[in-house]
């Protein structure tokens, strides 16, 4: 195993955006809409934990390299049972912050399950994915429509 050497990329401007859901019962879900979670404001929360965690990414990813990230931006939506998640991350360096948006979903998405745990312990995370990354040499990327990697 080795760390990759971006020494000698160029520093370009790079977003990446992840999205992925927690699914609930809709009970769970009226709970944490109304901010009536035992454990306090889960949405608030979740948000703080899902920055938190794309900040200390290469903490957590064996071999990912620490990133000075411009922006994270995170979004979450009430779906129907569950809420929906999206990070999108901003950085102008030599790699890049694909690994910080898809972490800031999982954490995030964890927070919630932490959160209501006590109400429901059957909630899923499920979905969670790389939806578009845009800069350094390989260019932008979004991923396919039709539900294949690519």
């Amino acid at each position: 195993a080795h760390m990759v050497d971006v020494g000698a990329k160029a520093e370009t401007h790079r977003v990446a955006i992840a999205s992925g859901e927690i699914r609930m019962l809709p009970a769970t879900l009226r709970t944490v809409l109304a901010g009536k979670a035992g454990k306090g404001d889960v949405l608030g929360i979740a948000r703080v934990a899902a920055i938190m965690a794309a900040k200390r990414t290469s903490e957590l990813i064996p071999l990912c390299h620490p990133i000075a990230i411009g922006a994270i931006d995170v979004d979450l939506s009430p779906i129907d049972e569950g809420i929906s998640i999206s990070a999108t991350v901003r950085t102008n360096d030599r790699t890049g912050v694909e690994m910080e948006a898809l972490t800031a979903v999982a954490v995030g998405a964890l927070t919630i399950y932490d959160m209501i745990k006590g109400t429901e312990r059957g909630a899923r995370i499920e979905a969670i994915m790389l939806d578009s990354k845009s800069g350094g040499k390989s260019g932008d990327w979004t991923a396919p429509t039709d539900g294949r990697s690519s």
